[in-house]
């Protein structure tokens, strides 16, 4: 029998869990994604909260390339969006360890400016992938992408997903 005195508090972890070392600050993309395996693919978004179409849409732009960056839009850069004064409900920290947890990930990092295309640049990807709400010829970073003899693919939604509907569904419920 074990006394009340001989209890001894099970050490508590300290490490961080593996998925962040996949987060990666703006000034060190270059030097990071240039370690990745190519093809590169890289994708980018608000990714506030994750849904299937989301992980659907991140594993599909993997299986372009050997490896995926994702770059996100800071929380300044998702409010200049025009998503909602709200908006993103989650803060950018959680947003990239979600994102950076996931397994079709190999990198993560984030953007403040209103495009992507200083991380595209920095990263210089083989392929550049946007969702099927964006036509090719919108995509930023997709002249200098294939300039430099790379693709660009607009991935089409295989999940009728958004975090804006889901946000509207939300409320909703609370208003029953």
């Amino acid at each position: 029998m074990i006394g009340a005195g001989t209890l001894t508090k099970t050490p508590v972890a300290t490490a961080s869990p593996d998925f962040e070392a996949k987060i990666c600050p703006p000034e060190q993309l270059t030097e990071r994604a240039a370690r990745l395996p190519r093809p590169l693919v890289f994708t980018n978004g608000c990714f506030d909260i994750l849904h299937r179409g989301h992980v659907t849409y991140l594993a599909e732009a993997r299986a372009l390339g050997a490896s995926l960056v994702v770059a996100l839009n800071t929380d300044a850069s998702v409010r200049r969006l025009g998503k909602g004064a709200e908006r993103p409900i989650n803060p950018l920290a959680d947003r990239v360890a979600l994102i950076a947890a996931l397994a079709s990930v190999d990198l993560v990092t984030w953007f403040a400016d209103d495009t992507p295309l200083a991380a595209i640049l920095a990263a210089t990807p083989d392929v550049l992938a946007k969702g099927g709400d964006w036509p090719v010829e919108r995509i930023v970073g997709a002249e200098q992408v294939m300039a430099w003899g790379g693709r660009v693919e607009s991935i089409p939604f295989r999940h009728e997903r958004s975090t804006s509907a889901l946000i509207d569904r939300v409320r909703s419920i609370g208003d029953s």
